[in-house]
């Protein structure tokens, strides 16, 4: 009786924070106030994210509630030391901001349950990659970031998803291409970390290091087409039901518009923006989101026929 009463209240909380969260994210104050894009992507709060001596770009973060967003500012692609995390929060009726959460990370990636924060980077100068994590305290605010992944080989991005699989671009021990890298999965099972390439359709002989999962791992939007430049387009794949993956496909004209960065892919919990940095150089760098719940049902219809 006592675990049942327990599920019963679990679930009227879940209920619960989804309903508070559908409120806001249809509310005025949703996505720092900004008004929705359309089909065409648009520049997302330029004149809250842009300082006269650092620019936006990368991925994003909302917190599930939509009230607490996470983003990186710095001054150039090139270098991770002047790199920052800084976010914004919803309080007393208005977003209050920017703070700065750390220097020396990017990539601010929320885990599952929204009770922890993960970045890449750090101080100094260690040859290891690590996944760098933070704690909600329980008050309020967040831990130091301490270290929650070390591994000896090159990671690139990072996303945890429901089942507890990681997502990362890895260049594995003894590769020394600078251009060829893989998107992989990673199981952590008694302090070991297992690898595995995805593999075709999703990689190619190229990067192939920023994309974006589904919590649920269902679809990947994947930077692809990478010149030696590293410009890129975004395309999507989608699991197929033996567990395989689709063809990749174009999300179309609108966003692939012209030869451009495009990276740091991010959708937003209920489904309905997609986030991205883009730009031609560090000078023109911009975070820009484009409505994207009616573009994903018809590639998925088209790729999966249902």
């Amino acid at each position: 009786m006592k675990r049942l009463l327990m599920s019963i209240f679990c679930a009227a909380g879940l209920l619960f924070d989804a309903s508070a969260q559908s409120q806001f994210l249809k509310s005025k104050d949703a996505w720092l106030g900004q008004k929705p894009p359309g089909d065409k992507p648009e520049i997302f709060a330029e004149r809250m994210l842009m300082k006269k001596d650092t620019f936006p770009m990368g991925r994003v973060a909302f917190s599930q509630d939509g009230k607490e967003f996470y983003y990186t500012s710095s001054n150039t692609w090139y270098d991770r030391k002047p790199a920052k995390i800084r976010y914004y929060k919803f309080q007393n009726g208005k977003w209050n901001g920017p703070f700065v959460l750390n220097e020396h990370y990017d990539t601010p990636t929320f885990s599952i349950d929204g009770s922890k924060l993960y970045f890449v980077g750090g101080p100094g100068n260690d040859r290891r990659y690590i996944v760098w994590q933070s704690d909600r305290k329980p008050g309020g605010g967040w831990s130091d970031p301490h270290v929650y992944l070390s591994l000896p080989y090159a990671l690139y991005n990072f996303m945890p998803t429901a089942s507890g699989t990681i997502y990362g671009g890895s260049r594995f021990p003894g590769d020394t291409s600078r251009h060829d890298m893989d998107i992989c999965e990673m199981k952590i099972k008694s302090g070991d970390t297992i690898i595995r390439s995805l593999g075709e359709p999703i990689n190619t002989k190229g990067f192939d290091g920023d994309f974006y999962v589904a919590k649920d791992e269902s679809y990947i939007i994947v930077s692809t087409k990478e010149t030696k430049d590293f410009e890129s387009e975004l395309w999507i794949t989608f699991r197929k039901p033996d567990g395989g993956w689709t063809a990749l496909r174009s999300l179309g004209d609108n966003i692939n518009n012209d030869v451009a960065h495009r990276w740091g892919q991010y959708v937003s919990a209920d489904g309905k923006y997609l986030f991205y940095s883009t730009g031609h150089s560090p000078a023109d760098c911009r975070i820009v989101w484009v409505r994207f719940d009616k573009l994903f049902a018809r590639l998925k219809k088209e790729s999966l026929g249902s």
